[in-house]
């Protein structure tokens, strides 16, 4: 049997699975959820208003340790809201990582800025602290208060790093590194519902930290995001404009600025409630599943990609390190192939047609891990 036959083995030993497709990550609905749902739909509340928003921003906020916390209807618009609140212009430039989904870098082109892209670390697959110095060192001068780019001219507006996969980057460094140079971060906590560094929840380490309830996240609300604050005035002016930036008034539409229609429905809502009822159990089945492949895997000689040092992780997505590109490749297709679905990590965002004229930092163990990583099947698995 060779090394591909043997990971499929244990994959589908683990999932009690001997013949049947298997999913990358698929949602779980054993809790509240029809009950939630069908009180909604008798309230008639289905759209932007009712009591699950209401009750699944403070359950959010309780569960992350946040201040506040404010719907969107998805990640991505969260992430462009919090740029906006962060103080992001048009032309302004926003410091990112190469190694993140797309919807990173949409966000900063939503706000009409540019991302430059910095490499990540091979043990957190997160923006590195020390390429962050290095190019902030080479690159970056103060003027007024503010970072300007000597090679553009322009502001550095924004920092933001994500919590790749679930795992925590070092947070706490790229904060203190970002306020020598008056950068505000915005925090891409995306994936790492559930994850913690030094003993804090991802998405509150910055000033603004942002959470996807997508559906292949450990928990879901079909689609929606989240917005984590520390700061309550900044949290009552994200949820002013998610809502059209409407004043308050009993019939009266009156507007104050430029606002969006990033409202989470109810529905959604009601959902995410009863997902969020269930996440301990979720992220003990994640953690369990993620033990027995870091086992299994140690005896084929595969490397595991585990939870950081000063890390607890939600294992939202495992991965695995192979050989190079090719032999990549090759376990791609073999595993599609056999019905166990797996898949390469992002395209690097400097290799996009839209981004490939950023500024880039050394991108070295971004480019290597691109060439080895794929993520494998990492549904909860309830006993």
């Amino acid at each position: 049997m060779n090394k591909f036959s043997e990971i499929i083995n244990i994959i589908r030993q683990n999932f009690n699975q001997p013949e049947d497709f298997i999913p990358l990550h698929a949602p779980t609905f054993n809790g509240n959820e029809k009950k939630y749902l069908n009180e909604c739909i008798d309230s008639t509340f289905v759209s932007s208003v009712g009591k699950f928003v209401d009750r699944f921003e403070e359950e959010v906020a309780k569960y992350t340790g946040a201040i506040k916390a404010v719907v969107c209807v998805n990640g991505t618009n969260a992430l462009h809201l919090a740029l906006l609140l962060a103080g992001v212009e048009r032309d302004d430039e926003v410091l990112t990582q190469a190694l993140t989904f797309i919807a990173t870098a949409n966000a900063i082109s939503y706000c009409g800025a540019r991302p430059v892209f910095i490499d990540v670390d091979k043990d957190t697959l997160g923006l590195s602290p020390g390429k962050l110095e290095d190019w902030l060192t080479q690159n970056v001068e103060i003027r007024n208060q503010g970072a300007i780019n000597k090679t553009t001219g322009k502001k550095i507006a924004a920092c933001v790093p994500m919590h790749t996969f679930g795992h925590p980057c070092q947070i706490d460094e790229i904060i203190s590194i970002c306020n020598k140079y008056y950068i505000p971060v915005v925090e891409d906590a995306a994936e790492s519902l559930g994850s913690y560094y030094n003993e804090i929840h991802t998405g509150t380490f910055g000033r603004i930290g942002v959470i996807s309830f997508n559906g292949n996240k450990v928990m879901t609300t079909g689609g929606g995001g989240m917005l984590l604050f520390n700061n309550e005035e900044l949290a009552h002016k994200a949820k002013h404009l998610t809502t059209q930036a409407k004043m308050p008034h009993k019939w009266e539409f009156m507007h104050d600025e430029i606002g969006y229609n990033y409202r989470m429905p109810n529905l959604n809502a009601a959902l995410g409630l009863a997902q969020l009822e269930q996440i301990e159990g979720f992220l003990k089945a994640k953690r369990k599943l993620a033990e027995n492949y870091k086992e299994e895997f140690k005896r084929l000689n595969v490397h595991f990609i585990s939870e950081p040092v000063n890390s607890k992780s939600n294992y939202w997505l495992n991965a695995i390190l192979l050989k190079d590109r090719n032999e990549r490749d090759e376990f791609l297709k073999f595993t599609n192939e056999h019905g166990v679905m797996t898949r390469p990590v992002w395209e690097l965002m400097n290799r996009l047609p839209m981004f490939s004229n950023a500024q880039c930092g050394d991108l070295s163990n971004a480019e290597w891990i691109a060439d080895r990583l794929v993520n494998i099947p990492s549904s909860v698995i309830l006993q």
